[in-house]
């Protein structure tokens, strides 16, 4: 193809805001291709002339690099729980400058979910999420903040029209959410953990893991845990032994390191 692949990321980036360089290449270009093929076009520059044009093509591709298998509020009836019963003990607790950790956070939609929650307690400007991944390219793409439709089904209505703006059949999260999440790159299995937590959320992660490894880190996160620090995992996920571990259980998805007597 006469306009090459590194001319047609720079061209995206200008039209979209979406940073082709943070995607694993092979796998993106093949993708892309295959869409380029599939409409008949004679290449990038001949696709790139249709996107500048023709609003579907637009459209259709920007919703094309924004396909992901997670979700904001997922489980919504925990994020229920978190809004009704965690939040309000932790701001008891700790006050409003809350030290959270959202680890292996994939995407965005965890932290950003969690900054959305918090919004209806604090003021955002008190708000600070550190969010980890070990991917580089999943971090670029929650700091791009670009989600689908099903991606966001489950955020509160209200959340969803203030923080949402939609961008072709996409929606990208406000600057003022974005700001509030600091992205770094963290493997579980072998870097230090963060220190002084008093919200750590690590939800459908762990089923991956060997039971050595996730008991390993179950009690890495309660070293890192402040006393009276709360753990969220995922419905999949099981604590069975979090006596030995540390932990007092508040309910099947929220443990607890026990606070100071």
């Amino acid at each position: 193809m006469m306009y090459d692949y590194e001319a047609f990321k720079s061209t995206v980036l200008q039209l979209t805001k979406i940073d082709l360089n943070a995607y694993k290449e092979n796998q993106m270009k093949r993708r892309i291709d295959t869409l380029i093929e599939k409409h008949g076009y004679k290449g990038y520059e001949d696709y790139v002339a249709a996107l500048r044009t023709n609003r579907e093509r637009f459209e259709e591709f920007v919703t094309y690099l924004t396909i992901n298998v997670s979700e904001f509020y997922r489980d919504l009836p925990q994020w229920d729980y978190l809004d009704k019963n965690i939040i309000p003990k932790l701001m008891e607790r700790f006050g409003k400058n809350l030290k959270i950790w959202s680890a292996a956070c994939s995407t965005g939609d965890e932290p950003y979910s969690l900054v959305m929650a918090l919004s209806r307690h604090i003021p955002l400007n008190t708000i600070r999420i550190v969010a980890t991944d070990l991917d580089r390219q999943v971090i670029e793409k929650a700091k791009l903040g670009l989600y689908s439709e099903k991606s966001i089904a489950a955020v509160p209505a209200d959340l969803k029209r203030k923080y949402f703006t939609k961008v072709g059949l996409s929606y990208r999260i406000s600057d003022e959410i974005k700001s509030r999440v600091e992205f770094r790159e963290h493997n579980l299995l072998k870097d230090n953990y963060l220190a002084g937590c008093h919200l750590i959320v690590c939800r459908n992660v762990l089923i991956y893991f060997t039971e050595e490894a996730k008991e390993e880190v179950f009690r890495k996160f309660h070293s890192s845990l402040m006393p009276g620090g709360i753990l969220f995992i995922g419905s999949a996920e099981q604590m069975i032994n979090y006596r030995q571990l540390g932990y007092g259980r508040v309910n099947s998805l929220f443990y607890e390191k026990p606070p100071r007597m």
